[in-house]
Order: C-alpha cells, then structure tokens, then sequence
C-alpha cells in the first residue's frame, strides 16, 4: 500500500524527522490562503498523485504570490498525471537548497535483509541515477539482529556529510527512518530530496512510503490512510475474498488454482499469440461461491473477451468449481464465451455438470484450451462443447 506525500511528512514528523512547513489543499482558494497562512517569500505547490514524475509533468510549482499560488493551483488541480487525476495539493515553504540528497530503506530479498540507499545525486529518479550511473549509490545490507546502533549510524552518515554537526543530524535521520520502517511494517521508506539547506539543517523535502500488505491487519491507522485508484481497489476487494487477483493489459481472462499454474497459463497464452488479462489464483478451496466471487472479478474488466479456466483438481474439486462456474452465470449476464480445462479431483463429476451448459466449451488440455481461447475471440459464438 503507497500513501501521499503529505501522509508520509505526518509519519516523519511523528519519528523526529524534519520536515518543511506545509499545508494541504484541496481548491485553489484554499492554496491562496495557505500561502499566506504560512508566511514564506516563496512557496512550492505540489500536486499529490500516488505516482512519480510531478515536476516532469508540471505539477510541482514555485509561487511568490497569492494570486499566483491561486492559479497555480487552479492549474494544478486541473491535471492528470500518469491518467491519475489531481485532487489535492500541497502548499510547502520553499527551503533555500544548498545540496540535495538520496535516501532510502527498502526489502533486499537477495540478502533477505533491509538494505540502506543512499546518494549524493538527490532530486532525480533515483531509477535513472541506478541505471546510468550505478557507481553514485551507496548500497548497505542491514543486518536484522543488529539495525541502525549509533555507531553504525554515523558511520553510514559520514559516507555523504563530512562536517561533524551535519553527519550526526544525518545519522539521527537514518536511525529514525529504520524505526519507522520496523514499526510501521514498511516495505519501503524514501526521501528524495534529503536536502541541505545553506543554514547546514537537514529536510525531508518529499517521502514515500510503501506498506506490506499483508502486515496492515497488525495497523489499523496505516491502513486508514489508504486512498486506493480503481484497480487497488478492485485488488483490495479480492483479497479480502480469498482472492489473488491482479489486473493486467490482454483480453484472455484468467481463472486458475494456485499461483504457479496461473503465471504458466499466462505464459502459455503468451506463447500462443495471446495476452492475458489478469493474473487471478482462486487458491485451494471448493468453496463454490469463490468461483462465483471471482468471475464477477473477471468480467468487471471491459477488456476481456474470452475467459480461460484451468484447474488442476487436488484440494479444490473440479465439480465445486462447476458448481459454481453455473451459479456465477445465474447472476450474471454475459456473452463473452468460456473455455474450461478440468482435470484431477471430481473432474468426471465435473465435466458432466458443465456439459449440461452449452456456453461452456470444454477442453482436455491446457494447450487445447489455449487454442480454443483465442480463436473464439473471432469467432464467439458456441453451440456445443467439446
């Protein structure tokens, strides 16, 4: 789960790391009174999207005025950036940078630790800085049994700042960042910039955060600041159904037991020409309502044209899923066809169940299958399986 800028400088602010004067807006009239609110010569204007590349797309703006903070806005607030509509802005003081810096904690599963990123090159993509100049970045594993100890902390802050006040505000800042990375469950904490003002203090002028969603249970306030887009939603929704469901760019529909024979069809369907719509694993039960649950999943997406489905019947029976392949197109209303690959537990059980339904064509293997998933795509229409 990703948060705002603004909700990430709450949490800084919470664990003792600075942050810049700001306010949130929502209206243009709100930014011009805000500017004056705060009382700085200079202000930026930042829009909130949960995407990045604002400056890139203008929705980062310096304003030395009221009037120009409200056109500014105005303008901001009228943008898409990345197709992510801006509905809110933040109105931060314009700190007067001497340098600006990079850094960052995040989940290194090649050394299965947390690993420190730092860099003298802040203010970029830090992706464009690790693909052209992989040398700048400072790459640190975290040992789990023994964190960010003072000594260590200065020792890291010492490798970007050689005055001794800024090296100990930085190792305050790197020690504060891992808690917060620790305790709140993060997967991932950033600033960038981290910057030096020419007064020599350190500000997080901007902060991302990402949360591992499978920790929320254990933080009921994280999971309050969620301000899920459309398909994060939809994700949200199948995985409190039991569901693993992620929307992708194709138009063959997926449904599939177990997450390993879900990126095979996928990578079959790749193989045959096609492109698949979703990765959607229904997991291990025969709960009949689940495959109900989850078909609605499917068709929500105006991009499929035809779904595949393939089960492997082990823990789930085949004819559960029968069951409830028949009962989700009771409710539903759909001429988009069905291509069904049963085999293992019940699947005679459940082949003579779906035989009784002409909408379903049935498929002895995946490859069969396949083939009979993409070309219905120009030919949808079916009177009789197989």
């Amino acid at each position: 789960m990703k948060i705002h800028e603004y909700q990430a400088k709450e949490l800084f602010s919470a664990y003792d790391i600075p942050v810049e004067k700001h306010t949130l807006c929502h209206t243009a009239t709100e930014a011009a009174e805000a500017f004056e609110r705060i009382n700085v010569k200079r202000a930026a204007l930042k829009a909130q999207v949960l995407t990045g590349g604002r400056g890139k797309a203008g929705g980062v703006q310096l304003v030395a005025s009221r009037e120009e903070a409200h056109e500014a806005a105005r303008r901001i607030l009228a943008m898409q950036i990345k197709e992510l509509p801006v509905h809110s802005l933040l109105v931060s003081e314009a700190v007067d940078i001497a340098a600006e810096y990079y850094v960052g904690l995040t989940i290194d599963r090649s050394t299965r630790s947390v690993v420190l990123m730092m860099s003298a090159s802040g203010g970029i993509d830090i992706e464009e800085v690790a693909a052209r100049h992989p040398a700048q970045i400072i790459r640190l594993p975290i040992d789990p049994l023994v964190g960010i100890p003072p000594y260590l902390a200065r020792r890291y802050a010492y490798l970007l700042f050689t005055q001794p006040a800024q090296a100990d505000a930085a190792a305050r800042l790197l020690r504060s960042l891992y808690r917060l990375l620790m305790r709140k469950d993060a997967s991932m904490v950033e600033i960038n910039p981290l910057a030096l003002t020419r007064q020599g203090t350190l500000i997080a002028l901007d902060g991302k955060i990402t949360f591992d969603d499978n920790a929320l249970y254990r933080h009921p306030d994280i999971e309050q600041l969620a301000q899920r887009n459309e398909q994060e939603q939809i994700e949200h929704e199948a995985k409190s159904k039991g569901i693993s469901y992620i929307p992708m760019e194709g138009n063959v529909g997926c449904m599939v037991n177990g997450a390993g024979l879900a990126m095979a069809t996928m990578d079959i369907i790749k193989l045959y020409g096609g492109a698949p719509a979703n990765f959607l694993d229904i997991g291990g039960s025969s709960n009949p309502l689940k495959v109900v649950e989850a078909m609605k999943l499917l068709l929500r997406d105006r991009r499929v044209q035809v779904v595949l489905i393939n089960i492997f019947g082990g823990i789930t029976r085949c004819d559960d899923v029968a069951a409830g392949l028949i009962e989700a197109f009771r409710q539903i209303e759909s001429d988009i066809p069905v291509v069904v690959r049963l085999t293992g537990t019940a699947e005679a059980e459940g082949r003579a169940l779906l035989q009784q339904h002409p909408r379903f064509r049935l498929s002895q293997g995946l490859e069969e299958a396949t083939r009979l998933a993409l070309e219905s795509i120009h030919t949808p229409s079916y009177s009789s399986n197989t």
